[in-house]
C-alpha cells in the first residue's frame, strides 16, 4: 500500500523491487554516502565545484601517466564538451600524450545494428575528435589511432582491444535513468535474464535502447533539448559488463539537471544504484562491488520530496 493507494510500476520497467524503491527513496543527504564496501567511495560535490573537479581528475591522470611515462587506457563517456578544457590543460602544461589511448564506451546504430559513422555530427566519435583530439596541440596528441569508438568493423573484437592494453585504468561515465551504464540497458534481449556473475562476462554488443534511454536522450542538446523521440536512434553499440569489471578503477560522475533546475531523474536513480540490490536490472549497481568513486553533485543528494503544491506552468 502506498500512501492509501495500491498499484504496481508500469509494465515496461525492468526493475520492479517496490520495497527496495521505497527504501532508496527515503535515503535522506546526510546518508547518502555511507557504504558497507570501503572501496566503494562516495562523494557529494558543491554543483559549481563539479565540472572544475571533473576536468582535473581527467587531466590529472593523464599528466601522471605522461610523467611516468606509462600508457594510460581510459573508457570515455560522449558527448562531453568538459574535454575541451582537459586539452587546454594539456596544452597548457605541454603535457605529452603518445601513450594516451580512449575508448569511447558506446555509440548509436540504427534498426539494422548499422553503427553511426564519424560523419555523423551526433556521433559519440565525431564528439570525442571535435571536443578532445583535435583541440590537442599537434604535437602533442597521441597518434589518431588511439582514440577509437566502437564501429562496424571493431565491434566484434572491441573488447578485445581494451583486454590487449590491460584493460582500462579507469573506466569514466555516469548513471543512466534506467541505472545503465554505457548502454548496458536491463531488460533489453541483448542482455538476457542471466545470474549476475555470468552476466558480469558479457562483452560488446549491438542493443536496442530502451525507453527510459530514449527519454533520457532527447533532453539532451545535440538532440535540440525538446523532447523529440523521433530524432534518436533506435539501437547501439556498448562495451559489456566484462569491460567496465575489468578495469582497475571506476569512476562515475553524476550532476544531471534539467535547465540548471532541481529536476533529474538521477536523483533516485543514482540512489538505488548505489544502495539498492546489486542485479543486473540496475547494471550500474555492481559499481558496489568494485573499487569504484561515485561522485555526485549537491543538489542530487538532497532529499526525494513530493511538493504538493506546484504548477508546470508558472
Amino acid at each position: 500500500m502506498l500512501d492509501g493507494f495500491d498499484y504496481d510500476m508500469a509494465r515496461w520497467i525492468p526493475f520492479r523491487d517496490r520495497e527496495a524503491c521505497q527504501k532508496v527513496r527515503a535515503i535522506r543527504r546526510e546518508e547518502i554516502t555511507r557504504h558497507a564496501n570501503p572501496d566503494f567511495r562516495i562523494e557529494v560535490i558543491a554543483d559549481d565545484d563539479f565540472p572544475f573537479r571533473l576536468v582535473t581528475e581527467v587531466f590529472s591522470r593523464i599528466k601522471q601517466a605522461a610523467d611516468e611515462n606509462r600508457h594510460l587506457v581510459l573508457i570515455t563517456p560522449q558527448p562531453e564538451p568538459l574535454y575541451s578544457r582537459v586539452a587546454y590543460l594539456i596544452n597548457k602544461f605541454r603535457v605529452n600524450c603518445q601513450r594516451l589511448y580512449t575508448f569511447n564506451m558506446d555509440e548509436y546504430a540504427d534498426q539494422d545494428g548499422n553503427i553511426a559513422p564519424e560523419t555523423w555530427p551526433n556521433s559519440f566519435l565525431h564528439a570525442m575528435k571535435k571536443n578532445f583530439y583535435h583541440q590537442i596541440d599537434p604535437a602533442l596528441r597521441p597518434p589518431e589511432s588511439h582514440i577509437t569508438g566502437p564501429t562496424n568493423e571493431n565491434i566484434g573484437n572491441y573488447g578485445q582491444m581494451i583486454a590487449d592494453l590491460g584493460g582500462a585504468d579507469v573506466c569514466y561515465g555516469g548513471i543512466g535513468w534506467s541505472g545503465h551504464l554505457a548502454f548496458i540497458e536491463p531488460g533489453s534481449e541483448a542482455y538476457p535474464p542471466i545470474e549476475l556473475e555470468e552476466w558480469k562476462q558479457l562483452g560488446p554488443r549491438i542493443v536496442e535502447l530502451t525507453p527510459f534511454t530514449v527519454l533520457q536522450g532527447v533532453l539532451g542538446p545535440e538532440f535540440g533539448a525538446s523532447g523529440d523521440w523521433s530524432w534518436y536512434p533506435p539501437k547501439a553499440a556498448t562495451i559489456g559488463p566484462a569491460e567496465i569489471v575489468g578495469a582497475k578503477l571506476r569512476s562515475s560522475w553524476n550532476a544531471f539537471r534539467l535547465g540548471g533546475s532541481m529536476v533529474s531523474w538521477q536523483r533516485f536513480t543514482v540512489r538505488l544504484a548505489a544502495h539498492g540490490p546489486v542485479t543486473p536490472l540496475v547494471p550500474a549497481s555492481i559499481l558496489q562491488t568494485l573499487r569504484s568513486d561515485l561522485y555526485i553533485s549537491e543538489s542530487l543528494a538532497e532529499d526525494i520530496v513530493a511538493a504538493e503544491d506546484f504548477s508546470w506552468y508558472a
